[in-house]
């Protein structure tokens, strides 16, 4: 897949920061900043939501990897099994989330939350009255809250990247587990 919309030029400031913080700069960044404005809310918003704590950071992590995995965006999914690697997750876990449900490395919890995260990014969604009360009994209100606002940005940020035809960047690459394919309705592996 080729970028449907050009990347433009990023402020000198912006570009070093990225590359600071990731050793490249985002595609998605670059293909935002065609409309600065829109850009900078994305970015601040996306900040606001990686800053709330009240979620174990390794649920989000694995939330956004069943989300990226389900709507097929090879980029989140790369960013972040690279992200998971940085806090110290179990590589060779994160790199099950596409198939957590064949999977017998997570913990009841965590297939609760990676149930959700698919659960609302299935159109319509099918979130479900009891799984939403197990995850508020083992969480509480503000991190269920909390994780519910991450896998919807986590969807807008996934569905975005897809639509404009950027993919991996190839952050994983450091990491020494590749994600595993999550596979399909028809036994097929996808490679998103």
């Amino acid at each position: 897949m080729t970028l449907r919309v050009p990347k433009a030029e990023l402020t000198a400031e912006l570009r070093e920061n990225m590359i600071k913080q990731l050793g490249a700069v985002p595609e998605p960044v670059e293909v935002l900043w065609n409309h600065p404005e829109l850009a900078e809310a994305n970015q601040e918003f996306s900040a606001k939501v990686g800053a709330c704590d009240m979620a174990d950071a390794s649920l989000k992590t694995f939330a956004h990897m069943a989300v990226a995995a389900l709507v097929g965006c090879s980029w989140c999914l790369d960013i972040n099994y690279f992200q998971a690697l940085n806090q110290n997750l179990d590589p060779a876990k994160a790199s099950q989330v596409p198939r957590w449900r064949q999977s017998e490395v997570f913990t009841p919890l965590e297939c609760d939350v990676l149930e959700y995260a698919e659960a609302m990014t299935n159109t319509p969604p099918t979130v479900t009255d009891e799984l939403s009360k197990r995850l508020l009994d083992r969480l509480g209100p503000a991190a269920l809250v909390e994780l519910t606002v991450f896998i919807g940005f986590a969807n807008m940020a996934a569905r975005c990247n897809t639509a404009h035809g950027i993919t991996s960047q190839g952050y994983s690459d450091a990491c020494e587990i590749p994600p595993a394919a999550r596979p399909t309705k028809s036994g097929v592996a996808s490679t998103a």
